[in-house]
């Protein structure tokens, strides 16, 4: 037998991680999926109606998830009784046909977060994937798609929002590659998904103030991206509290828009604070705030985290475990199955199976109705590439997965009318002349690689004319009936009056066939039984102990190894307290506190002293003058930017981590509203960053620049990546301090200074 008769785990050589190995041994840089020896024991103590302990955490050491979720989730008036059942019977109770949903609801508002982990973990994936069936709050399944391009090219995006629509997409959400572009992708999409059919929800996922005036502006009908998390100091690190997150939801709510929050398994590791705690309690923790929070529903069930999720074992069983916590406490659930997480199409088509059959709220929180490339979230689980097969699977089981086949001719109409409408719209409010040769290449294109229409920067001065000129939906609907396009003008509008009646804020709300379909006059009244095969902790044992593990000894000894190389060769010498600049060309580059002191290169291989040599060129090529300063008080790379421009005569500044992820960033903008944005590290080249250095010394000058767009090609990097990324990432964040002021350095390179 040989060596390659079993093949490799796939075309990328994903290997999973053994995180909870050795969680016990190193708890700082481990992780379990399902409990950790440091999960707080399920209890609670009430006291004249006052929570006074809650999961073995006094009141007067309660942190701000412990108060939040003691004030606002628990009913005191059940709790009692609710924590009093074993947690085995609650189990039972949640796969048994003869206990009705609402009990189990009224029971699950009692429940501490480590009770409802506990209960959970008592299930095994069957029984999970029944329990999600009978505790989702609609009967009826829906579906919500991704529509983004590489480009942030407008007419692309009507085009594709309207075949999105056809599709039977019940919500689209796009995002950007340029953040600027925020307004420009908006308007587009909301033009295009009123194209052919009425009442597709709306979201544009930008920083969360620019957001929320996006949504004031009419453009857009929902909200998911409100980020909780599970630990107290993620939060700090976010800029955020329960309550800012809180009325932040109020806000939207207050002016008709739906809203949800985003959590997920493996957030809290992939930011660096995760107290030792296991992935299943810390996302209970996020789902009792969202309760608490008043908001409709939740977008969960690893999210973002979930390549390092499934990496772990029993971890994309974890996943459905946290759906169904959502679901059980009576939000609406946005699935997750958005983030790829994984290049094997046999682990794609299995993760996605439970939810297919079973239905859900929003099968995909963001299904790639586009091709991977294109996909600006970074590819969802499902994308173009999947989708005639997603079709297939729904005729195969005879299962509603929210999707209809069209026939291609069908798809051209609407597309044609889709371009032909924003080119109108863009016309008519002065925003654009598309020409004929742009709006030709759009309708046949599969991706933006097929088109010739709107670059990024061309795209960014548009999407600052909306914002600027204060440009609202009502606007974009004028100018649709002046241009002829009556029936998208009155769609739209439609949309925009269901806003008044506030109908879709019902829970579990959606637009079919011109009427609301919600919890509330579409509930859920699924059961059935289910009881089978368990795994024994053997067997367990047996399944997870597989070859070719990663582990954290061989991440972190391959970097000790690449420091030994490098370290003798580079000097970091402090120069003191780093003070404001006052040269109006400066530029400052701001340095994680790791980079080059434990770690010495990028996640594409680049050593620090090339990339820093790189960045500096490129600053000197267009005239800028570049400092350096290492920044300790944090290693999020927003902040690093925006800490770096705070310092910078210029105003501009550019952050960097050690891994290669970095923004421009501007004193005056808001920390996650950056100019320009390097986040995918393995294919950020040295060109890159050579480029992203001019642009920054073009910025300082007051100029617009294109903005650097680093191209991918639809790789599942999180997959290959985010194990490493959360061990070396544990080292930046284990050397920040809060308070620690900048340091000014210089770097030599075999006594040559850089």
């Amino acid at each position: 037998m040989t060596a390659n008769r079993w093949g490799r785990f796939s075309d990328w050589d994903e290997r999973p991680l053994r995180l909870d190995k050795f969680a016990v041994e190193d708890a700082e840089n481990g992780f379990a999926a399902f409990k950790s020896p440091h999960d707080p024991k399920p209890g609670l103590r009430i006291v004249d109606g006052r929570v006074v302990e809650l999961d073995g955490v006094a009141e007067a050491d309660f942190d701000m998830i412990d108060l939040f979720v003691a004030r606002y989730h628990l009913d005191t008036a059940v709790a009692e009784e609710a924590m009093a059942i074993p947690s085995p019977a609650i189990a039972r109770m949640l796969v048994d046909m003869n206990v009705p949903r609402t009990e189990l609801v009224r029971i699950a508002h009692g429940l501490t977060p480590a009770k409802l982990a506990e209960v959970v973990a008592e299930l095994n994936a069957l029984e999970i994937a029944f329990a999600y069936s009978k505790m989702r709050a609609r009967r009826t399944p829906g579906n919500q798609g991704h529509v983004t391009n590489a480009k942030d090219d407008p007419l692309q995006l009507a085009a594709d929002a309207a075949t999105a629509v056809a599709l039977g997409f019940d919500e689209i959400e796009t995002t950007m590659r340029v953040s600027r572009n925020a307004w420009a992708n908006a308007l587009a999409c909301a033009v295009g998904a009123s194209v052919g059919r009425a009442g597709t929800l709306f979201q544009c996922a930008s920083e969360e103030a620019e957001e929320l005036k996006i949504g004031m502006a009419g453009f857009t009908s929902y909200a998911e991206t409100v980020s909780v998390y599970g630990t107290e100091r993620a939060f700090i690190d976010g800029d955020d509290t329960p309550w800012s997150k809180a009325f932040l939801a109020t806000a939207y709510a207050s002016r008709g828009i739906k809203m949800r929050c985003t959590s997920g398994a493996g957030s809290e590791l992939l930011m660096g604070f995760h107290e030792k705690k296991s992935m299943l309690y810390l996302e209970a923790r996020c789902l009792c705030l969202q309760r608490a929070m008043g908001v409709q529903g939740t977008q969960n069930g690893g999210i973002d985290g979930a390549p390092i999720t499934a990496t772990v074992p029993g971890g994309v069983r974890e996943m459905m475990a946290e759906n169904l916590v959502a679901v059980w406490l009576d939000l609406e659930c946005a699935s997750g199955n958005d983030a790829r997480s994984t290049e094997s199409e046999i682990r794609v088509g299995a993760k996605i199976l439970p939810y297919l059959i079973g239905g859900s709220d929003l099968i995909c929180s963001g299904f790639g109705s586009i091709l991977k490339y294109d996909n600006s979230f970074n590819p969802s689980l499902l994308n173009g590439e999947e989708l005639e097969d997603y079709l297939v699977l729904q005729r195969d089981f005879e299962a509603d997965g929210g999707l209809t086949p069209i026939g291609e001719e069908q798809a051209l109409d609407l597309r044609q009318r889709a371009v032909a409408a924003i080119a109108a719209v863009f016309e008519e409010l002065d925003l654009g002349q598309p020409t004929r040769e742009m709006m030709a290449s759009v309708v046949m294109a599969s991706g933006s690689d097929d088109t010739d229409s709107y670059l990024p920067g061309e795209v960014a001065r548009i999407s600052d004319r909306i914002r600027d000129r204060g440009i609202t939906v009502v606007d974009v609907i004028k100018a649709l009936h002046a241009r002829g396009f009556i029936e998208e003008a009155e769609n739209l509008l439609w949309l925009v009056k269901l806003r008044i009646s506030g109908d879709y804020l019902q829970t579990s709300a959606m637009v079919r066939d011109g009427k609301i379909l919600s919890a509330v006059n579409d509930p859920n009244d699924y059961g059935g039984p289910g009881t089978g095969y368990r795994l024994s902790a053997a067997r367990r044992e047996e399944i997870v102990a597989i070859r070719d593990v990663l582990d954290r000894e061989t991440v972190l000894g391959q970097e000790e190894e690449f420091a030994r190389q490098e370290a003798p060769g580079i000097t970091f010498t402090k120069m003191g307290e780093a003070t404001v600049g006052d040269d109006p060309r400066e530029v400052v580059i701001g340095v994680s506190p790791a980079f080059g002191v434990k770690l010495f290169r990028t996640m594409s291989g680049i050593p620090v002293a090339e990339l820093l040599g790189a960045l500096v060129e490129g600053i000197e090529s267009a005239g800028g003058v570049p400092r350096i300063v290492r920044l300790r008080h944090t290693a999020d790379t927003s902040f690093l930017g925006l800490s770096a421009a705070r310092l910078s005569g210029s105003h501009v500044g550019i952050g960097i981590q050690t891994k290669g992820t970095a923004v421009i960033h501007h004193a005056d903008r808001l920390p996650h509203n950056n100019l320009e944005l390097f986040s995918n590290a393995p294919i950020t080249t040295l060109d890159h960053y050579r480029g992203l250095g001019r642009n920054a010394a073009i910025y300082a000058r007051g100029e617009e620049p294109e903005p650097v767009v680093v191209p991918n090609h639809g790789e599942a990097m999180g997959s290959r990546y985010h194990a490493r990324v959360a061990l070396i990432y544990a080292i930046e964040t284990d050397l920040t301090a809060d308070g620690a002021a900048p340091e000014e350095i210089t770097m030599e390179i075999l006594g040559v200074p850089a």
